[in-house]
């Protein structure tokens, strides 16, 4: 297991200075933000990254991530040529030493939540998704941390319009086109391709969403049958919604070799389906870290593991869901629990 942190460049309240302090993290997880939708990423951008990074004694193996043109998703206008720029960005990247890329495919919208602050019991502060305030939401006057922001209202209006009429297996059609076109490069270059779930794993706005459960992440893998293509397999994403066993998804795709990168964090589900953000610990959730640790431990999982979102604690602002204490906690709980692991495996 190697143990990253993603770092938002130099716009990022939190420093490389910082994450370098904590116990056992090794590396970085990070990204060209300057780039538009669509274009490729240039190679001395991501030699200049990569040169900051390792400045500091911490590796830079891991972009999360290069986004995907709506275009690609709806197969429509100059698809192609973003594919292809997808394809020059994944070389370019590979060139430079990344081993792993991850990506999403959720239309229109990145993760949604309805609440960036909502204050929890011990005063903490943390993103939260209320299922009766998301009714009242109107997706073309929002943005959140990480969506493309260049959109006007009536562009977004249109999106979603289109992506109605396309449906889940008109997506499933786009995705597929996709896969068969930048897989191959991946494995010519020796990079991972992980896909991200779906965040919340359910439709949003009358949009489908296809990345959400194990038959659709069966259906995604039988895409191509290569480990270069693979899974970001996020506990927090999967797991707000019961329906998901993340330690026997993690147990299955692990043990077959198609998760490249995790996310480790917890979430807590409310009687309604709705569900607030938490600190890792398994206590706080209705997750069980330890388990799911225990089901990558037991796996033999070699690959990347960030802790993902984390609350707002001790004072902090910043960018919503990634301060600085709570994240660097959750790398340590994440840690402990692995050596203890590693420790019990032994004694057996």
């Amino acid at each position: 297991m190697k143990l990253v942190f993603r770092w938002y460049g130099q716009s990022d309240p939190v420093t490389l200075d910082q994450i370098r302090q904590i116990p056992s993290v090794t590396g970085i997880v990070s990204a060209i933000y300057s780039v538009p939708v669509g274009q490729a990423w240039q190679e001395a951008d991501i030699l200049a990254l990569k040169k900051e990074i390792e400045s500091k004694g911490l590796s830079f193996e891991v972009v999360e991530s290069i986004p995907v043109h709506e275009d690609i998703k709806l197969h429509r206008g100059d698809y192609q040529h973003y594919i292809d720029n997808y394809k020059l960005t994944i070389r370019r990247l590979a060139k430079a030493g990344i081993r792993c890329i991850c990506y999403n495919f959720m239309p229109v919208f990145d993760w949604t939540r309805s609440r960036l602050n909502h204050t929890l019991s011990d005063g903490s502060t943390a993103l939260v998704y209320y299922k009766e305030d998301v009714k009242q939401m109107n997706p073309t006057k929002m943005s959140l941390p990480g969506w493309d922001s260049s959109y006007q209202p009536e562009q977004i209006e249109e999106l979603i319009s289109a992506y109605q009429s396309l449906g889940e297996e008109g997506l499933w059609k786009n995705l597929e086109y996709f896969i068969k076109e930048i897989v191959p490069v991946a494995i010519e270059c020796d990079v991972y391709l992980g896909i991200h779930p779906d965040d919340p794993p359910w439709s949003v706005f009358g949009i489908p969403r296809i990345i959400t459960n194990e038959e659709n992440l069966d259906r995604f893998l039988s895409l191509y049958q290569d480990k270069h293509h693979g899974i970001s397999l996020c506990s927090g994403s999967l797991g707000c919604t019961s329906c998901n066993n993340i330690p026997k998804l993690v147990r299955k795709y692990a043990g077959a070799g198609r998760i490249p990168f995790a996310h480790i964090r917890n979430v807590k589900i409310l009687k309604d389906g709705s569900f607030e953000e938490s600190a890792h610990d398994s206590s706080y959730g209705s997750l069980d870290i330890v388990e799911i640790l225990k089901a990558y431990h037991d796996s033999g999982f070699d690959g990347y593991i960030r802790p993902d979102h984390g609350r707002m604690i001790w004072g902090e602002t910043g960018k919503p869901g990634y301060g600085l204490y709570d994240r660097a906690l959750g790398a340590v709980y994440i840690k402990g629990i692995w050596e203890a692991l590693g420790h019990e495996s032994k004694n057996h």
